[in-house]
């Protein structure tokens, strides 16, 4: 790094046009640094983009206590920090000052009102524009060479001397998209300790009988209760060919990920009917069955729909009994053999332990380089965590490289 003249505001490059990245640009820039911003793809922000088509979940509206609780463990202090930076309430604000109103939905999670990224991509990128940020497209970061960054560019190698560098470079998933982990070789020569990544916010294997498989591969399971190692998550899943996936699942699924690395398979209950006691359930299925078959008796007795009942009868035989059969709604029991990879996960666990950045997300091994975004080891379900933790964590590596470019 070098100290830049005194008549002219230090340099600091960005790698990484990802929410973190750019949300690192604008403050960065708003400080009255000179920022540019270096992304390989042609485009910026794609998997941004991509999470934009299926609503753009931002945030969500929980209390502050439940939502620190969505993150894993060992991350969780240093993410409340992030999110003491830039809040929930701060990322809304900050959209609506975009020009683009949101609103809660009734899961509680957030979203713009358009219903997708690209307006409120827009709208940034016009915002970066005006702060005189500069965005190369096509430049990716090779590493360092003689104490400058190098990048291979159309144009052939650049280096580059900036004042700071804050690394937003993403984690192991979406590979297309960008986030292909190309960055840890070079990070780990450079004495940088990363955790291997890992799939996040992903499906699991499951063995269903040909039968169900062909029939309902495809559908959702709406308002069940899954329930694995102590910890209960309301909500949606989906049946897929291969298993099972969907949000639900997405919020257990660190903890079925490690009991199958630990134990071959993880056992995942399902309870069909969250709202009704067994007790409650028993009663209704004392309800004479008349000529009605199985499947029809169980939607009129207790509101179970044809995929329902299917899943009952995966479990094995089902009882005949009001008792042992409500029991065996309210706790279907399925076995997950294994994990889908990180080429079909939605975000990656792993990347630069925390222990390698100090407070402000500088790298202790390189002085003057700050890590953002899903690099860094930390994990979250969908449902906003992600983006909230993202946003954030380009908010915190600024607000750092901002107060060491003038500690110097």
């Amino acid at each position: 790094m070098t100290d830049a003249p005194s008549s002219t505001p230090p340099a600091v490059a960005v790698i990484g046009a990802g929410p973190a990245g750019l949300m690192a640009a604008e403050r960065l820039a708003s400080a009255g640094l000179r920022v540019t911003v270096h992304e390989r793809m042609p485009s910026v922000a794609r998997k941004f983009l991509m999470a934009g088509r299926g609503g753009l979940n931002l945030t969500h509206s929980e209390a502050q206590a439940p939502f620190l609780n969505r993150y894993d463990a060992p991350a969780r202090d240093r993410v409340a920090d992030w999110l003491d930076a830039f809040s929930p309430a701060d990322l809304i604000a900050w959209v609506e000052g975009l020009g683009q109103a949101t609103f809660v939905g009734s899961s509680g999670r957030v979203f713009p009102k358009a219903m997708k990224a690209s307006p409120l991509l827009r709208a940034w990128l016009a915002r970066l524009e005006g702060l005189g940020v500069e965005i190369r497209t096509r430049s990716r970061w090779t590493g360092w060479k003689d104490g400058a960054l190098s990048f291979d560019t159309p144009e052939g190698e650049r280096l580059e001397r900036p004042d700071a560098v804050v690394l937003a470079l993403g984690g192991a998933s979406w590979a297309k998209l960008g986030s292909d982990a190309a960055w840890v070789p070079e990070l780990e020569t450079a004495g940088v300790a990363v955790a291997p990544f890992r799939p996040a916010n992903v499906g699991f294997n499951l063995a269903w009988s040909p039968l169900f498989r062909d029939r309902f591969a495809g559908q959702p399971i709406k308002g069940v209760a899954l329930s694995h190692g102590g910890r209960t998550v309301r909500g949606e899943a989906m049946i897929a060919a291969y298993g099972i996936e969907g949000g639900a699942i997405y919020a257990l699924s660190a903890d079925l990920r490690e009991a199958i690395a630990r134990d071959g398979s993880a056992t995942l209950m399902l309870d069909l009917r969250p709202d009704i006691s067994r007790q409650a359930l028993t009663q209704k299925l004392l309800r004479p069955r008349g000529k009605d078959s199985l499947s029809n008796w169980l939607r009129k007795a207790v509101h179970l729909d044809p995929l329902a009942v299917a899943l009952l009868r995966e479990a094995g035989p089902l009882p005949t009994e009001p008792g042992p059969l409500a029991a065996r709604i309210k706790g279907v029991s399925l076995t997950l053999t294994g994990v889908q990879g990180l080429s079909r996960a939605i975000s990656s666990a792993g990347g630069v332990t925390l222990d390698a950045v100090d407070e402000h997300l500088m790298l202790k091994a390189r002085p003057g380089v700050f890590l953002a975004g899903e690099m860094l080891d930390w994990e979250a379900p969908t449902g906003g965590y992600l983006l909230q933790a993202a946003f954030a964590s380009g908010v915190v590596a600024a607000q750092g490289a901002a107060d060491w470019l003038k500690a110097r």
